[in-house]
């Protein structure tokens, strides 16, 4: 049975994903929706708003009972260390995401329904191969992980206060948000436009191809209001995908047709280490092309992310492939083809003039 209306808390939602819940959920006016990040991004005004800092400081437990009551909560927070990668296996950023969601689940007045957002982490992707497909019942990877220590934590918590939770591993998740380390569509259009800029053709950077598969923002954002509205999806784990799979040297040549540049060879290097120094050529396109000035910073805060997705020094595919027949099992429908996905997003960043056409 599907709940028709509530209000609902979206923790982190100036990100991708919380910006996607946002949109989701506030397209139904049957819903009241607040969101909640460190600092309010420019929105129409159709959401309520708190700013409060997760990490400490005062106002969030009285921002949050003035804000309230609410039915749900999606938490969709995330804190990464300054060295991205390396940061995925440091206790210091296992400890500090716990204590976050911790902090704000003790701020939470009594509500009905937490979806708490992980990924393919989850199964160990960042150590090397795991089990193809993954399945939400595949055991947990040996080393820590603060997903892990989240879930658990979420899960005796709603035993004892009588919530019921939803845990959601979604694929690379596209979408926009400004200063996002994990935001393959905003690193791909800042790369081929500087690409571009510098009569250079937009060469493949990374190492053997293999599969991957991705999930539209968008659709996200339907997955986590279906996954808090269905009794079914309580206590349950959903992969959540596009519905098909992709290797990035097949999508190359639409992201050189998008942005006008040539498809380049296969060249494989480091954008970490290419693109430091590339943001005076960005501040040249912004000006060049009259786009929202957007620091290049903003637009791409983690290259290394991207030498991570493109699996740059890697000697062997290193594949990573999903299950999604739960979620379709128990409903959840939604698929989308990556290659249409990514073109979508970028006609619509050209549209707002945050990328160049």
């Amino acid at each position: 049975m599907e709940r028709q209306g509530g209000s609902v808390l979206i923790v982190g939602a100036s990100g991708v994903v919380g910006r996607a819940a946002l949109d989701t959920y506030a397209a139904d006016e049957s819903w009241k929706v607040t969101g909640l990040s460190r600092k309010r991004p420019a929105m129409d005004g159709r959401t309520a708003w708190l700013e409060a800092d997760l990490l400490g400081g005062d106002g969030l437990r009285d921002g949050v009972a003035a804000a309230g009551p609410f039915s749900h909560v999606v938490y969709a927070a995330l804190q990464e260390e300054t060295d991205l990668v390396s940061g995925w296996t440091s206790q210091h950023q296992i400890g500090l995401n716990e204590a976050m969601l911790k902090r704000l689940l003790d701020a939470v007045g009594p509500f009905e329904h937490l979806t708490l957002l992980q990924g393919t982490k989850a199964y160990g992707v960042h150590h090397g191969s795991y089990r193809m497909p993954a399945r939400e019942c595949d055991p947990r990877f040996i080393a820590s992980n603060f997903y892990y220590e989240q879930e658990d934590l979420a899960r005796a918590r709603g035993e004892r206060d009588g919530f019921g939770v939803t845990v959601l591993r979604p694929q690379i998740v596209c979408g926009f948000a400004l200063g996002n380390p994990m935001n393959a569509v905003t690193a791909l259009g800042v790369y081929a436009s500087i690409c571009r800029e510098l009569e250079q053709p937009l060469r493949f950077p990374g190492g053997p191809a293999c599969l991957q598969e991705a999930v539209d923002a968008r659709l996200l954002g339907r997955a986590i209001k279906w996954a808090g509205s269905e009794q079914r999806c309580r206590g349950e784990i959903y992969n959540i995908a596009n519905g098909d799979c992709f290797s990035w040297p097949t999508l190359w040549p639409s992201f050189a047709r998008r942005f006008g540049v040539e498809p380049g060879i296969n060249h494989p290097f480091s954008l970490a280490e290419v693109m430091a120094d590339k943001g005076p050529i960005w501040d040249r396109i912004v000006l060049k092309h009259s786009l929202v000035p957007h620091r290049y910073e903003q637009m791409v805060s983690s290259w290394q992310f991207m030498d991570y997705l493109l699996r740059h020094g890697r000697t062997y595919p290193h594949h990573s492939i999903v299950s999604t027949i739960k979620a379709r099992q128990h409903g959840f429908h939604d698929c989308m083809d990556t290659e249409e996905m990514f073109d979508e997003i970028f006609e619509d960043l050209q549209r707002a003039k945050i990328l160049p056409r």
